[in-house]
């Protein structure tokens, strides 16, 4: 037998002493003791799941930096809500833009007596932004977010009969506690190719004891029906593939969560304890010289020196027993250290959470504009992946069966609807703007954005959470009005401008016409002889904006016979001839 000493695996295999990856290693002391299970991803997850949710809502519920992490994702990626463009398929339906927009339009406005009224909550008390808000916050704590789809055609106080009905992740289990099988995973039942085809959705919560009513049951809702109408919307992010059930958001830092959590409570207690000491007394005799200087025993004397009491003022002087002496209490709370600490630890969990540290802690103290635009921006693409998740998981699907039903109630007419489901339910959701950081900078970058051809005003819009169309809109009601507003002084003067303007920007090709109209409105002289052959020698003249005439200009008196101050400054202005071949290409632009 040989003496050479071997280690063996579980199947008795002896083990190799080194290996191509060093993090595959078996005999490193760092990793002898890392040995985690190698199993599919319901194995990992649905044994373990109801620890993890109870613990993150525990966090949510008890720990500050955790729920206003929570709330802070739900403000950046759901906020007021995502609004529904509808945008069909057009080519696909043979439409022309114009007809498209107006059945957009159509559509959107039907939308919004489903969407912003308590019509879509089967509760009847959530309008469609705050299910949203509720569904990822379900999403975050409870790992997924769970609705089922009503339908009440008979209820006359209601417009829509599809509704919204939310449901407790909590109560999509096995019927009886089961345990799970190939086809039945912790609620979710199966087929044979893996697809959902139905939920298993008791009718209470698990732990409503107080509340529940006779033995528990359970109801088998079929994840679609026969013709293909959703009737469950079952919203959760999947890491793996087999993966039936979410993960909590939380669940990579529960630990140090708890520990920074625990951390920070001991240290606030400690330093508020050490806070109520002042000082100690402190004696250098014994109790043998207590008894003897005082003729006592050394009960009898501490029964006595509980009767002295001094009470530390500014400025005060104690004159205290024999043999007595003071030290000042110099507490070590708090900890020099603690800041520093939970700060590290804390850029552990934000880098969990996929959001910046100064976002975590809503602290931007310790930095610039540059810095704090990298870090929004990166925030921000975290925030826009999980916004078209809540639209194409959540959002979309209840569109779908919205817009089903006014199709075949006739509210909105779409032929061929079934055949070219993917034409007319195409949508696009638009959440709230995400601000900025430096408001000149960034409108100034979206301006050269638009006239570099790069985007367009419907991206810069949806970029702040605003649709073009109605931007469009209101600007033009804005200007109607203040048109209206105008006196006529101020309507001539911006024509002028407006005309101006138009003309340098190659807008617009004067014409004599033009000036004699502006000089005429803007009571000035006709014009002169020179002029009027300034227009005929070169065709075009420069043109300029009217201001209002200096109060010392108009002040002063008129020659008899002459042009007025205005309009000789206005010539002086435009009766300008086009500049000759000779000259630098500087002086002919």
């Amino acid at each position: 037998m040989s003496g050479d000493l071997q280690i063996l695996d579980h199947r008795g295999t002896p083990l190799k002493q080194s290996t191509a990856y060093h993090g595959a290693g078996r005999t490193a002391k760092e990793l002898r003791d890392w040995n985690p299970m190698l199993a599919s991803a319901d194995a990992d997850l649905l044994s373990e799941l109801p620890n993890l949710v109870a613990r993150t809502r525990d966090l949510g519920r008890n720990n500050g930096v955790a729920a206003g992490g929570i709330q802070t994702l739900v403000d950046n990626v759901i906020g007021t809500g995502l609004r529904m463009q509808a945008k069909p398929d057009y080519r696909t339906l043979g439409w022309s833009k114009e007809e498209a927009d107006a059945w957009a339009e159509q559509v959107e406005r039907e939308w919004r007596t489903f969407a912003e009224t308590t019509e879509c909550d089967a509760g009847g008390e959530l309008d469609f932004a705050e299910l949203q808000q509720l569904a990822f916050q379900s999403r975050l704590e409870s790992a997924e977010a769970l609705g089922v789809a009503r339908w009440w055609p008979n209820d006359r106080n209601r417009r829509w009969a599809t509704a919204i009905q939310m449901v407790d992740p909590d109560r999509l289990s096995n019927p009886q506690n089961m345990m799970d099988t190939a086809t039945l995973r912790r609620g979710v039942e199966l087929d044979r190719r893996g697809r959902r085809v139905a939920y298993h959705i008791r009718r209470t919560h698990p732990m409503d004891l107080p509340f529940r009513v006779g033995k528990a049951r359970w109801d088998r809702v079929p994840a679609r029906m026969r013709r293909g109408r959703r009737l469950v919307i079952h919203a959760f992010e999947r890491r793996r593939v087999g993966q039936h059930r979410g993960i909590p958001i939380l669940s990579p830092v529960l630990a140090e969560f708890r520990m920074v959590d625990r951390y920070h409570r001991t240290e606030l207690q400690s330093a508020v304890v050490n806070s109520l000491i002042a000082a100690f007394i402190q004696t250098t005799s014994s109790a043998d010289q207590l008894a003897e200087a005082f003729g006592m025993n050394f009960e009898e004397y501490a029964n006595a020196r509980k009767q002295w009491e001094g009470q530390l003022e500014g400025g005060a002087v104690f004159q205290l027993p024999p043999g007595d002496t003071m030290t000042a209490f110099k507490p070590e709370r708090p900890n020099s250290a603690f800041d520093s600490f939970v700060k590290s630890t804390l850029r552990h969990i934000a880098t969990a959470m996929n959001m910046p540290y100064e976002l975590l802690l809503k602290d931007f103290s310790g930095t610039n504009y540059s810095s704090a635009r990298a870090a929004l921006l990166e925030a921000w693409r975290h925030f826009n992946g999980r916004r078209r998740f809540m639209a194409t998981k959540w959002c979309q699907p209840i569109y779908e069966l919205w817009l089903e039903e006014a199709v075949q109630r006739g509210i909105i007419d779409a032929p061929g609807f079934y055949e070219n489901w993917h034409a007319y339910t195409r949508a696009r959701w638009i959440g709230p703007g995400r601000g900025w950081v430096d408001p000149v900078k960034e409108a100034q970058a979206a301006v050269l954005r638009m006239e570099a051809g790069i985007s367009t005003l419907e991206d810069e819009c949806a970029e702040q959470g605003k649709d073009w169309e109605e931007v469009l809109e209101q600007q033009a009601r804005e200007r109607n009005l203040r048109s209206e507003l105008m006196s006529e002084d101020e309507r001539n003067r911006l024509r002028a401008e407006t005309y101006g303007i138009g003309v340098r920007a190659a807008l617009i090709t004067p014409q004599p016409e033009d000036e004699e109209h502006f000089r005429q409105e803007s009571d000035l002289e006709p014009m002169s002889r020179e002029t009027r052959e300034a227009w005929r020698e070169g065709g075009t003249r420069r043109p300029v904006t009217l201001q209002p005439p200096r109060e010392e200009e108009d002040e002063q008196p008129q020659q008899s016979g002459g042009p007025s101050g205005r309009s000789q400054r206005l010539d002086a202005l435009m009766n300008v001839k086009p500049p000759s071949d000779e000259g630098s290409d500087e002086e002919k632009t």
